[in-house]
């Protein structure tokens, strides 16, 4: 009889499994004791133009955030994926959440997690939308160290942003994202993300910044194929995989700053 293959970013650290949801509650019980940590991916559940997957936001958070932890043999949970996504409801496949069910639910998982002991919940987020409810929620969440990081906030990140894609890394749909979900997702070829699209100007990127991109009506309308100033054809995997470990080796380091602040009563 063959044994069963381990899930994909299976991993043990001293007998706990990297996925949250892969552990049994001995597991994690054995777990908080030696490490209060935790990483928590955000994501969304939204069109990412003609050649990107819906749930691209959600499968970089949940892959960075994976690759992160094992690194560092620690625990990362099941990515938070619905999330507000309003100006692409025009969109066939988009889920929205209201901003209030999306900071009442993660406030309750950081709850959860808190009561079982753990003092450091990092946020993994890879979607715009989220970030001033997710910094509300640091406020108002006592007693625990609540990080908030997007994966692409580090400057080697960006740095291989820059250099595999210029300005057509754009705003949605982006070129690096897409490589992310290509190295262990779905690739997805097209012939509209071919054709170059709309180049943006900065003062457009300063204005809608923090996905601030108005109706859903103005929005498809603006932009018909979803991408915004994003060229996505530019993407590959292999470009995916360096952005992907660059970002996951980021996070790594930062997670452990935070883990050694914890440690002096620094939060």
């Amino acid at each position: 009889m063959h044994s069963p293959q381990k899930p994909k970013h299976f991993s043990v650290w001293d007998g706990v499994v990297v996925r949250l949801d892969h552990a049994n509650w001995y597991e994690v019980e054995s777990y908080i004791r030696k490490c209060p940590g935790i990483f928590l991916p955000t994501g969304s559940i939204e069109q990412h133009g003609p050649m990107g997957l819906i749930g691209t936001d959600s499968f970089c958070a949940q892959d960075i955030a994976d690759t992160a932890a094992e690194k560092l043999d620690i625990l990362s949970a099941p990515a938070v994926c619905y999330s507000p996504s309003p100006f692409n409801m025009s969109f066939p496949g988009t889920i929205s959440v209201s901003i209030e069910s999306f900071i009442e639910v993660v406030a309750e998982i950081a709850l959860s997690l808190k009561k079982h002991g753990f003092k450091l919940i990092y946020i993994v987020n890879a979607h715009g939308a989220n970030l001033e409810p997710l910094f509300s929620i640091k406020k108002k969440i006592k007693g625990i160290s609540f990080h908030v990081r997007s994966w692409w906030d580090f400057e080697e990140v960006n740095l291989l942003r820059q250099k595999f894609y210029g300005e057509w890394e754009g705003m949605h749909a982006t070129p690096s994202e897409i490589a992310i979900t290509q190295v262990n997702h779905r690739k997805i070829t097209s012939n509209i993300a071919s054709i170059k699209p709309r180049k943006l100007t900065l003062e457009y990127i300063a204005a809608h910044s923090g996905d601030r991109h108005g109706t859903p009506n103005e929005h498809r309308a603006s932009f018909p194929d979803g991408r915004v100033g994003s060229h996505s054809a530019l993407a590959t995997p292999e470009k995916g995989k360096l952005i992907l470990e660059t970002a996951a080796k980021a996070i790594s380091r930062d997670f452990l700053k935070k883990i050694e602040l914890l440690k002096n009563n620094i939060v």
